[in-house]
């Protein structure tokens, strides 16, 4: 488990974690979400001890990381997979932190199965991709089969194998009741993969939910209907006492009731519809307006020739 509580950054008059305060569960994957300059890695470089608070504190297992005489059997992290030697092989990359920690060597060879990397172990770093790169991170963070896991933008450079393969990775570590969080820029996929949300901007905590409560707050459900009949639908709909909004001229979006409620009473009405579905509501869209006066680089509208 990660306890924060009060953590707070400052560079001179930059504030960069501002009194921060939650909670990573095991058995969960944890989204840590946020705008570019948000704080998400500041705070999870303060949880590793690379950066000291300026105050407050963070705790793994109830104790400060720099704590633990062997850190890597305890949390295991990829925050850039670009801080290696290039001169160095991917395997012997791995072998030193191992000999550091007191974990064996056919424990590297494992962790090099698990992410795919057997037929480039033994080549030098500085010929990997970025994929390549984000695996030997991800390797190097389960090194010590830690039970507290923190990954920054994991997804970063992998195909689309690669991004299947670190959803179900996610998914399994946190089913094996560890603790698991990731930050990501990638919305659709924390939408799959995230079971809790933590959203900052600006340092700031500004949500701290379950995917569901978070996307429930888009205004509810909504169902969407295409119909010959749109008007006299619309209008009786609205009757109702439903929140009908009209996207063209075949459709609209009724919100606050289901499918299958719709269905019936347009049934009742010998209203014929061409299409009834729920509407999926998308965290991306979410992620936007919670984070829209924590945005601190906005980039200019194109001109329209």
């Amino acid at each position: 488990m990660i306890e924060v509580r009060g953590l707070t950054k400052r560079y001179g008059d930059v504030v960069a974690v501002d009194d921060l305060n939650f909670d990573v569960e095991p058995g969960l994957v944890t989204g840590f979400l946020g705008p570019n300059g948000a704080g998400k890695s500041t705070t999870m470089r303060m949880v590793l001890g690379l950066d000291r608070p300026t105050s407050g504190h963070a705790l793994v297992n109830g104790h400060p990381f720099a704590a633990y005489a062997e850190p890597l059997r305890e949390v295991g992290a990829l925050l850039d997979p670009g801080s290696v030697h290039p001169g160095r092989t991917g395997r012997n990359h791995l072998r030193v932190a191992a000999r550091t920690n007191g974990i064996s060597d056919r424990r590297v060879d494992d962790v090099i199965q698990q992410v795919g990397l057997e037929g480039a172990a033994r080549r030098r770093i500085k010929g990997y991709s970025l994929g390549m790169r984000q695996r030997l991170g991800i390797a190097a963070a389960l090194l010590g089969d830690p039970r507290v896991l923190l990954f920054d933008e994991p997804i970063n450079g992998l195909d689309l194998d690669g991004v299947r393969w670190i959803r179900e990775l996610l998914r399994g570590l946190a089913d094996e009741g560890r603790t698991v969080l990731v930050s990501s820029h990638l919305m659709s996929e924390m939408q799959q993969t995230a079971d809790r949300l933590i959203v900052i901007g600006r340092g700031r905590l500004i949500v701290d939910a379950t995917t569901a409560e978070v996307l429930s707050g888009l205004g509810g459900s909504q169902v969407r209907v295409r119909s010959a009949h749109l008007e006299a639908l619309s209008e009786r709909l609205r009757q109702r006492g439903f929140d009908v909004r009209r996207i063209d001229h075949h459709e609209v979006h009724v919100a606050g009731s289901s499918a299958e409620d719709i269905g019936d009473l347009a049934h009742a009405w010998g209203l014929p519809l061409h299409h009834l579905s729920d509407v999926e509501q998308s965290l991306e869209q979410a992620f936007i307006e919670l984070t829209s006066d924590s945005v601190e680089f906005h980039g200019a509208a194109a001109e329209v020739a």
